[in-house]
């Protein structure tokens, strides 16, 4: 596969150079480099801080959400790789503002214990919480929910904890309606091609030319079924049949729908999916508020196309239509 690229080694730092660069509101810091803060400082507000991390290859995801109504730094790691706990350590500094921070990231093993050893290192300076994302229905059942991966549907928990902290609201009660917008969310993905990590000498994984996989994750974990290339209906139909077939208890009837693509799947077979998928929540008889549909969670170049369903209530409906600025989403 063809990178744009100079070296491997300095693919992650000349991205974050390039994204700071082009995006004012965004500064890169820490002793590595591997920091994104808001250029506006927010810990001079007095307000909650939210933090998140996780590696490289996914942007928007994680970096890319870092402003107001969302989140107030984040570290980064190499492509595919958690955060340093050194980098954990800075983010949580540079978003503290006197009243304590959330760390909100995906549930995977690295990230968690580097999230931890820094909330440890300093428990005896800054009060710290954890939220997990775990909206990946195909990588556990509804029985072992909370080994569930984190995944697209985590910028809903940025959306509205980062709404909540800007009220002044305090750390416990943004830890609270993270959890719950983490609770009430619910993804499944579907590739069609493979990625390949920068200086890997193959694809993470082989998909034949007709062959899709439901299921698979943002790294190329595997998925539920792997099988021939069907219509965008089908796709669409079998993965709502799944996501609402798994929603969570009290899931009342408006929801919002993310179709993601996981990195070369065009905006033009996004929609194709958003139609039929806006249909059939529809047809259950749940109102569709505040679609989106882009790019917002990808894999490198995976062909792909992922989606999630937030079910709203009425807390989490107003703080998702509240206002956010970052370089990849804006509500006002």
């Amino acid at each position: 596969m063809k990178k744009l690229m100079n070296s491997p080694a300095d693919f992650v730092d000349e991205m974050l150079e390039g994204l700071t660069a082009a995006n004012p509101s965004l500064v890169r810091g820490g002793e590595t480099g591997r920091v994104i803060r808001r250029a506006d400082d927010s810990r001079n507000k007095g307000k909650v801080g939210v933090v998140s991390g996780g590696g490289s290859g996914h942007l928007p995801l994680f970096t890319g959400y870092v402003g107001k109504g969302l989140l107030d730094a984040c570290s980064i790691g190499n492509v595919f790789e958690g955060p340093t706990v050194g980098s954990c350590i800075e983010a949580i500094q540079m978003a503290d503002g006197g009243k304590g921070v959330l760390r909100l990231y995906g549930n995977y093993g690295g990230d968690r214990m580097n999230f931890d050893m820094a909330g440890e290192m300093l428990e005896d300076e800054i009060r710290t919480t954890t939220v997990l994302g775990t909206d990946d229905i195909a990588s556990a059942g509804p029985e072992e929910r909370k080994k569930r991966r984190g995944v697209a549907g985590i910028i809903y928990a940025y959306k509205t904890a980062g709404a909540f902290a800007e009220t002044g609201a305090d750390l416990d009660a943004v830890t609270a309606v993270a959890q719950k917008t983490v609770d009430r969310t619910r993804t499944i993905g579907v590739a069609l091609s493979p990625c390949q990590v920068p200086g890997s000498d193959k694809p993470s994984f082989i998909l034949a030319e007709n062959e899709i996989e439901m299921g698979m994750g943002i790294h190329g974990e595997p998925g539920i079924w792997r099988d021939t290339l069907r219509s965008a209906d089908a796709i669409a139909d079998e993965m709502i049949d799944r996501l609402l077939n798994d929603r969570p208890e009290g899931a009342g009837n408006r929801a919002s729908i993310l179709v993601n693509s996981l990195g070369a799947t065009p905006l033009e077979e996004l929609f194709i999916l958003y139609r039929r998928a806006r249909a059939r929540v529809q047809a259950e008889g749940i109102e569709v508020v505040q679609p989106l549909v882009g790019h917002y969670a990808t894999s490198m170049e995976m062909a792909g196309a992922s989606i999630s369903l937030l079910f709203l209530d009425d807390e989490i409906g107003p703080l998702l239509a509240s206002p956010c600025e970052c370089p990849f989403w804006t509500v006002r």
